[in-house]
């Protein structure tokens, strides 16, 4: 790798598949690169599998810890810590907190980051956010985006609380929408150091504007009149509706966006069905709360997290660079922004060749020095 600068199927009325909103593909046309870091990923044979993805990948260098605790709200978070089996038993080490793409759960990529963090000398833990996987939360599938912020903020209060572990210096990765929400925990909650995102995805401008800006105003407020609509057929007794996440099958008109999800959260490659949860519900967000991202800012104020550094790692062909992009243009210094070549938005999920694991490496040991 180079760097230059620069189960049973659900019923199937209960899910509402037609609201592909976040997933449109009009104007995906390439984006300049101007100067920022290009990091070009191996290029071996594609196999069945795409080269490289491990999404469940285990190490016989690290310990893993079923960890639970609660958060501000007194509801269970639960976590996966990681932690090399060369620490010092005496010492202090520096901590991630990890958190999974959007409709996914701790299993799905943040364990990978966890472990592979871990197996390069720090503390790492991948956590469920709240209504997904084994974190409480009821309904399930629950879209808060203030209490997903909430989750990192009470895994620094886990982690910082470890007598192995140097509260000074926690960091967080967030993968896809935990992206966006990490910068949102972030913005106020000084003890997290340094902050790096993966694929980031801003959940409020995804399911505003569509990618691209290709919503219109009219069509966002037909939306929420819809979602508003089926509040009362809940509150009544009415059975929820679910909407975006990963389609549940592939047909000759599916485009290239819900074929990516579907290669990793419908196949072997990284579908994981957590207890309790039937497959074709995993991935979708409940209608009458997915509208709440629409009142989403993550990116509002994001300057002032400085001088707390920013690492923003993106696909250079991701349908999703627009977020991280425009993120880096708000932050302020220090602040990176690197491309991976030829790597899309789901790539960065489990291909372990693709992944920039040293410049993860490096970033986090240069700010989260001792």
């Amino acid at each position: 790798m180079q760097e230059k600068s620069a189960t049973r199927p659900a019923r199937r009325d209960a899910i509402d598949v037609s609201r592909r909103h976040a997933l449109k593909l009009a104007g995906l046309g390439a984006a300049s690169i101007g100067m920022m870091p290009l990091i070009k990923p191996s290029t071996a044979k594609a196999e069945a599998m795409p080269d490289g993805a491990n999404n469940f990948y285990s190490s016989d260098k690290v310990n893993r810890h079923t960890v639970s605790f609660n958060d501000q709200y007194q509801m269970k978070v639960a976590g996966n810590l990681f932690t090399p089996r060369t620490l010092d038993p005496g010492g202090r080490a520096p901590a991630l907190v990890v958190g999974h793409p959007m409709g996914a759960v701790k299993e799905q990529s943040a364990d990978l980051y966890a472990t592979m963090m871990a197996e390069r000398g720090f503390v790492a833990m991948s956590i469920d956010l709240p209504f997904w996987g084994e974190s409480e939360g009821q309904p399930r599938n629950l879209v808060s985006p203030d209490m997903y912020a909430e989750a990192f903020s009470a895994a620094v209060d886990y982690l910082g609380t470890q007598g192995f572990v140097d509260r000074s210096r926690i960091g967080a990765i967030g993968i896809c929408g935990s992206g966006c929400f990490v910068i949102s925990a972030a913005k106020i909650d000084p003890r997290l150091k340094a902050i790096a995102t993966v694929s980031m995805y801003d959940m409020g401008a995804v399911n505003r504007n569509a990618l691209r800006h290709s919503q219109t105003v009219e069509q966002r407020k037909a939306i929420i009149a819809d979602a508003a609509e089926q509040r009362y057929a809940e509150f009544t007794g009415g059975k929820p509706k679910y909407t975006s996440g990963t389609v549940d099958a592939l047909t000759q008109n599916s485009n290239a966006i819900e074929r990516e999800f579907y290669d990793f959260y419908r196949t072997p490659r990284g579908e994981f069905t957590p207890k309790g949860m039937t497959r074709l519900l995993t991935t979708h967000p409940t209608l009458t709360s997915n509208v709440k991202f629409m009142n989403f800012y993550p990116f509002n104020d994001i300057e002032t997290i400085s001088p707390r550094p920013l690492l923003f790692i993106t696909g250079d062909q991701a349908h999703s660079r627009e977020f991280s992009e425009d993120a880096y243009r708000r932050a302020a210094e220090p602040k990176e922004l690197v491309f991976v070549l030829g790597a899309g938005h789901v790539d960065l999920y489990d291909r372990v060749n693709v992944i920039p694991w040293d410049k993860l490496e490096a970033f986090f040991n240069r700010h989260l020095a001792a």
